[in-house]
């Protein structure tokens, strides 16, 4: 018998049901953000990061952080949406290293409108065939699951190496 780690029925069923429900549900989401917004759902997470900033207002780092993306990935994301004119990108005032990216008024209209869409097809999807109670169970379950899981920042999050090897 081998020694290498595996997963008991149990965990291997949770962990194929966990994933199906994402893929399902994110592919939902993803339609419904072309088709009323014509946004991808990263773009999404950013427009709606930003939106609940009390500033509107985020450091690229922090936002690849947040909805987990390589860095690279978020400016190219943040190049198209700034050319839309949903966000703009300056210098930021705490560090002159550091990028800030901030909602526009269009960026707002825009989740304004596709926001409604979006909770509709999470509520109908997602909460609909859970109880109240069974809601409140999902997220003490996912919490401490998340922040295992954050524990060990993403690499977006990683401090950078310099090439000097310093």
């Amino acid at each position: 018998m081998s020694d290498s780690p595996s997963l008991d029925p149990v965990q291997l069923g949770a962990y194929f049901d966990l994933i199906e429900v994402t893929s399902l549900l994110r592919h939902a989401v993803e339609q419904q953000l072309r088709e009323s917004g014509d946004l991808s759902y990263v773009q999404f997470q950013l427009l709606a990061r930003l939106g609940d900033s009390p500033t509107g207002s985020h450091r690229m780092t922090d936002l690849a952080d947040g909805v987990v993306y390589s860095r690279s990935g978020l400016t190219y994301q943040a190049g198209l949406l700034e050319k839309a004119g949903l966000v703009v990108r300056a210098p930021s005032p705490d560090d002159e290293r550091s990028v800030t990216v901030t909602i526009t008024d269009a960026g707002r209209a825009l989740l304004a409108k596709v926001l409604p869409g979006h909770i509709e097809v999470v509520s109908g999807l997602l909460f609909e065939p859970l109880s109240r109670d069974d809601v409140k169970t999902l997220a003490g379950l996912l919490a401490p699951v998340r922040e295992h899981m954050r524990s060990t920042p993403p690499r977006s999050a990683a401090p950078r190496r310099r090439k000097d090897g310093a």
